[in-house]
């Protein structure tokens, strides 16, 4: 039997947001497979080849941008290079199963460019709630807590260049990532079969 083709489904939001773990969550529940992208930053404790990038270095990611390798790519807030290369959205696309992609809002509004069709969905929540889940990270300093919350009320003004919006308040983890399923479901037809 032929696998059909599942589209990629954009899920990001700013620091604090809660994307990972809803992504993480529903990886449990549907048959997902996530859009790897490629990032200049240096690999952390716990972190592979993979997981959750793969690592290049500038010159590297640099050379793939003069050979037109990236879907899309652009530089952060912290000097680093992110992308997406073509090979990786084929690989998704034969994948058979349901493509995530995170990617911040620039590259939302590049993907909507390049592929109208494309479904994105914001996960957010109040700002104290970001910054509060911000500050409880390992170590982190009060210029980096700053530097983040000012990069997430720049991606706030960009809200509408999504499709749908869920806010994941603090206690409402499970009814964020059900609302999450919900939005992908009505969006996508899904063969009860191939859910997990």
């Amino acid at each position: 039997m032929e696998t059909k083709q599942q589209p990629i489904i954009i899920i990001s939001g700013p620091s604090g947001a809660g994307e990972d773990s809803i992504i993480n969550a529903l990886a449990k529940q549907m048959p997902i497979e996530r859009v790897i992208t490629t990032s200049t930053r240096e690999m952390r404790a716990r972190e592979s080849q993979g997981d959750p990038y793969y690592f290049i270095t500038r010159e590297d990611f640099k050379e793939g941008i003069a050979d037109g390798r990236f879907f899309e790519y652009a530089e952060e807030y912290n000097g680093q290079y992110y992308g997406v290369t073509f090979e990786e959205i084929e690989r998704i696309k034969n994948s058979g199963k349901i493509g995530i992609w995170k990617i911040e809002y620039k590259g939302v509004i590049y993907a909507k460019k390049l592929m109208p069709e494309i479904m994105a969905i914001f996960i957010n929540a109040p700002l104290e709630v970001l910054e509060n889940r911000i500050r409880r990270r390992d170590n982190v300093s009060d210029e980096y807590v700053a530097e983040r919350m000012a990069y997430t009320k720049e991606w706030l003004k960009y809200k509408d260049v999504y499709d749908f919006v869920v806010e994941n308040e603090d206690g409402k983890f499970d009814e964020s990532v059900s609302k999450v399923r919900e939005i992908i479901e009505s969006v996508i037809s899904i063969d009860k079969k191939d859910t997990l």
